[in-house]
């Protein structure tokens, strides 16, 4: 099989072995794979897949038909859409998952929307729910909304009834973020001013970590889940005190097997029916077939993109 791979630095689409499912696994021929920020930390060699994955074939998102079945498997069964939030190797043309990690594709999903749904939704809802406990009314607030993960959070606090505050640093994109149900959008260094927020949701980093504190309501929450502006800040721990207020941090790619599919459990309990009421939806930048990977990467660090970054392969 073919598939994206690191070497050295870069990347390049090679030749592999194709994988045999075992005990309770499927064998996925993929369609489509999004490209993620954690690939870009992989490729520089800084975010190793977890063991049990494949180490030099990136991709945490995974969607494609099921190709076989190994024993113990009964959840699908040979020709049915899959998706799912993988640790590795989804950006390769056939690759063997748990069944318990896999979700059905709704018919209201193409195969590239498909392939950028796992991610960005698992991680926005376990943040946003799970971590932050978000309720119906509160007041939201999403740093980097434009993201991925951004723009899932928006559709997903809209979805809920609260009120989502977009933090959004390319004005190009205010709009579409507007469209995705956030109610206010606002230039990244605005937010101060725009407070109090029941949930913050930060995806930027340190930098922000004093002002959200300041903007933060009376025991309001706030939940750390990228850092790419930075890992390091100033934290006034007596103006969090006054405020009685949270500070989690959280990731997933690193989390233990049965976690993991309870949280794919969630999603599929929780977010697929969205999904096909037409509720929510995944916002596609580009598409790259398989062997135009490199060129996908560079979109990808290029940046000013909204809307995910996908692979696709097969007919």
């Amino acid at each position: 099989m073919r598939a994206a791979t690191v070497r050295d630095g870069e990347i390049v689409v090679e030749d592999h072995p194709e994988p045999t499912p075992g005990h309770g696994e499927v064998l996925i021929a993929v369609r489509a794979a999004a490209l993620n920020g954690a690939d870009m930390m992989q490729k520089r060699g800084l975010y190793p897949a977890p063991p049990g994955w494949p180490q030099d074939i990136p991709g945490l998102d995974v969607a494609g038909e099921v190709a076989a079945v190994g024993e113990g498997a009964t959840r699908f069964e040979q020709g049915d859409r899959v998706m799912g939030f993988v640790g590795g190797g989804g950006q390769g043309e056939r690759l063997v998952v748990h069944e318990r990690l896999l979700m059905p594709v709704p018919d209201e999903l193409d195969w590239p929307q498909a392939g950028g749904f796992s991610e960005v939704f698992t991680t926005a809802r376990d943040a946003l729910f799970t971590q932050g406990g978000l309720q119906s009314g509160e007041r939201l607030l999403i740093h980097g909304a434009a993201g991925g993960v951004g723009t899932a959070a928006i559709q997903l606090g809209a979805a809920t009834g609260a009120e989502v505050v977009a933090s959004v640093r390319n004005p190009d994109h205010h709009a579409a973020c507007a469209a995705l149900g956030a109610h206010t959008v606002i230039g990244a260094e605005d937010f101060a001013d725009h407070g109090p927020f029941d949930v913050i949701l930060e995806l930027v980093g340190a930098p922000n970590l004093p002002a959200n504190v300041k903007a933060l309501n009376t025991l309001g929450r706030i939940v750390v889940i990228g850092i790419a502006g930075g890992a390091k800040g100033e934290l006034n721990l007596g103006a969090l005190m006054g405020k009685r207020g949270r500070i989690s941090a959280s990731m997933l790619r690193g989390r233990s097997f049965e976690d993991k599919a309870l949280v794919a459990r969630e999603v599929e309990r929780h977010v697929l029916p969205l999904v096909r009421r037409g509720v929510i939806s995944v916002p596609i930048a580009e598409t790259y077939a398989l062997e135009d990977a490199p060129a996908a990467y560079g979109r990808f660090a290029a940046g000013g993109k909204l809307g995910k970054i996908v692979l696709t392969m097969g007919s």
